[in-house]
């Protein structure tokens, strides 16, 4: 039989190839695609580094938010100590290509995962949050077995409702069982973050927010003093409050994730009048595949875009996002706004930049027209 050709070996590539060609307009970008304004990126990132900095702490990005390592170093190379994750397998694709400074904002469960971690920490320097003492022990037995050091830090509720501890007594409990491990476990502090504070649309209302869970961070720092523990590092903080963490007194370091992004659902937080707006760097590139008088449809969906928090919105103005499915977005337009072809490329701004990284293996760096450069999602589907 005459040989018939592989799919890749007719030139047509493959699925999983990147959307773009470094040095090709924007206009040529495959679709739907995940395209990152640099100029917005970095000014972003000057801009909350430097609130960080003059604050006198540090800032630990959250690379939950990315899940892209070509992001992480150059967060590092612009200040960052280290790097946030979420899960331990999401640290793997950050300490290959050499960030050696991670924690886990999760309390991790389980032999599999706390050997991970093990196994990790003879690589990186590692921390991830407890909340009770079965993960103390597990970890524990694990930094054991395989002779590694562990940061431990031990998470304090503050008004979360999610994961952590709210009684002092607790905390300090916890505090003494993983000195016990010691020297394979280390207790490092407090981790200590209001994940519902982050989009309260007020200056006052976040600020009133963090201070609650300020308030709550001292009474256990008092606790732990009086019983000869020292809180060497208190951590947390989001995009929408860091500044109010920075300039607490209490908090050593700060781990914003969205602010290098951002999203629509962070846009419609009230700037307070002293810091910088955002830009909205990520954007989901789509084209145009039919035309119904002045309602048009796009080939990107919910396989494109995270809903949680609202619909995508269109950059061009005078175009409603109306409806969204798997594969297709309807936009209508609204006012005397020239009207789309076939074929047009249009830009959108989701509403939850997290997960929708997490439906892209590629984000496409562009500056003006032009693809700069093309990074791997390298953390894309990192659950466990």
């Amino acid at each position: 039989m005459p040989h018939r050709p592989s799919i890749s070996e007719s030139g047509l590539g493959n699925w999983h190839d990147a959307p773009a060609v470094v040095g090709a307009s924007v206009n040529a970008i495959d679709t739907p695609a995940l395209v990152l304004d640099l100029d917005a990126f970095e000014s972003n990132m000057e801009e909350v580094h430097a609130i960080v900095q003059t604050a006198g702490i540090n800032i630990r990005p959250h690379a939950k938010a990315h899940k892209c390592p070509d992001i992480s170093l150059r967060q590092i190379q612009a200040g960052a100590i280290g790097i946030c994750v979420q899960k331990a397998s999401e640290a793997e694709p950050f300490i290959e290509v050499g960030i050696k400074n991670i924690l886990i904002t999760n309390e991790i469960v389980g032999v599999r995962k706390v050997e991970r971690v093990a196994r990790l920490a003879a690589h990186a320097h590692m921390g991830l949050c407890v909340d009770n003492i079965v993960q103390i022990q597990q970890i524990g037995a694990a930094a054991r077995r395989h002779s590694v050091a562990i940061d431990v830090y031990v998470e304090v509720d503050v008004y979360h409702g999610r994961c952590g501890v709210t009684s002092p007594q607790t905390v300090l409990e916890l505090a003494k069982a993983i000195q016990e491990y010691q020297p394979n476990l280390v207790f490092a502090g407090l981790h200590a973050y209001r994940g519902s504070a982050q989009h309260l649309r007020t200056p006052l209302e976040r600020a009133n927010a963090i201070g609650q869970a300020v308030a709550r961070v001292k009474e256990v720092i008092s606790t732990l003093k009086q019983a000869g523990i020292e809180v060497q590092t208190v951590t947390g903080g989001g995009t929408g409050t860091f500044e109010i963490e920075a300039e607490s007194g209490v908090y050593t370091e700060v781990q914003p994730g969205s602010y290098v992004l951002m999203d629509t659902d962070y846009a419609a937080n009230q700037t307070a009048p002293d810091m910088p707006v955002l830009m909205p760097a990520l954007q989901v590139l789509c084209t145009v595949i039919s035309i119904h008088g002045d309602r048009a449809v796009l080939d990107g969906g919910l396989k494109a875009f995270a809903t949680d928090h609202g619909m995508p919105q269109m950059v061009l103005p005078g175009w409603l996002v109306t409806s969204i499915s798997d594969e297709h977005t309807v936009i209508e337009r609204q006012s005397d706004t020239p009207p789309l072809k076939v074929g047009d490329k249009v830009k959108l701004i989701t509403g939850h930049c997290d997960p929708t990284v997490n439906l892209h293996d590629w984000i496409i760096a562009v500056r003006g027209d032009q693809v700069k450069e093309i990074w791997p999602v390298s953390a894309r589907g990192a659950l466990f």
